[in-house]
């Protein structure tokens, strides 16, 4: 299927060109390879990284895994391709740094193709990508939106606020009522208006990864801090395992149809704690997090408004 070897060979090269930007970067440290296959069909290529002089782990993972039965994961929106064959190709990455005051941050891209082989099959997008930070600048949050509202202009200027929303949506840690971060894209399901024309807004979105996030690293990474912010920095990242071991759909599918587990889990950080009932103290920066990052706002209304 062409369509299908279109999106393998954008992805292979998505992943390339991310470790590139990222060892550049970095200025240190390079990308360890493993290859890996799947019994039941499939396999991929996971690119990581480690105790690098900007970020203390970084993983990049393509995969393309297929097989005669979708996992439930799969089919919870679409229960009539249950039984159903499959294919799947992703790029999937999760950034971790040292500095308490870069942020954390998550890009994925997936394509799925299900249904019998003699039949037109099913298909669709999905992805996006969202940002995590501990100590935020508002001028960071807004250009990374303003980022990714330009990277939806394929399909017209309501994606941005439809997959914006979503995301803040779909990153919500409902045992904490509160966000992971401040958000960014989110969007699955895609299929309409059309293969080329989603195809062109995932290669927009995808593209843009590297141009919305490097420059807030490259501000931030020699930022000065102490023990006080890598702990806390450690404490928040006890958010990220919750969610991606409770909430995330790529997770739960990786697990589900039988995945490589190191990489299907090397999105969680190297290091991290939890505290019993920890309160920040009141109007310290960590407060502000708090009260005024991690919940859904209007960040470009609000500067642009």
């Amino acid at each position: 299927m062409n369509q299908l070897d279109d999106v393998i060979d954008y992805l292979k090269a998505l992943q390339n060109r991310v470790v590139a930007e990222l060892e550049h970067i970095d200025g240190d440290a390079r990308f360890r390879e493993d290859a890996w296959e799947r019994e039941g069909g499939g396999g991929g290529r996971s690119r990581v990284l480690r105790e690098g002089r900007v970020f203390e782990q970084a993983g990049v993972n393509f995969s393309h895994v297929f097989g005669t039965q979708l996992p439930p994961s799969a089919t919870k929106s679409r229960p009539e391709l249950a039984g159903q064959g499959f294919q799947a190709v992703g790029v999937s990455l999760v950034l971790h740094p040292h500095n308490p005051y870069v942020p954390t941050t998550h890009a994925n891209f997936r394509f799925f193709i299900a249904g019998e082989a003699s039949a037109d099959p099913v298909w669709w997008f999905g992805g996006g990508y969202d940002l995590t930070p501990y100590y935020p600048f508002i001028e960071d949050v807004r250009e990374w939106h303003d980022t990714a509202k330009a990277a939806c202009a394929p399909l017209g200027d309501e994606a941005y606020e439809r997959y914006k929303a979503w995301c803040d949506d779909y990153f919500f840690l409902k045992h904490r009522n509160e966000t992971r971060g401040v958000g960014g894209l989110f969007f699955d399901d895609l299929n309409e208006p059309g293969f080329d024309k989603c195809f062109e807004f995932v290669r927009s979105v995808g593209d843009s990864f590297t141009h919305a996030y490097a420059p807030i690293v490259e501000r931030r990474k020699a930022h000065p801090f102490g023990d006080r912010q890598r702990e806390f920095q450690l404490y928040r990242r006890g958010r990220y395992v919750e969610f991606n071991l409770i909430y995330d759909r790529g997770t739960v599918f990786g697990l589900q149809s039988g995945g490589r587990t190191e990489s299907i889990l090397m999105s969680l950080p190297p290091r991290v704690r939890w505290e019993y009932d920890w309160q920040p103290e009141a109007g310290s920066p960590e407060a502000v997090l708090y009260s005024d990052f991690l919940k859904p706002r209007d960040w470009l209304g609000e500067v642009h408004g």
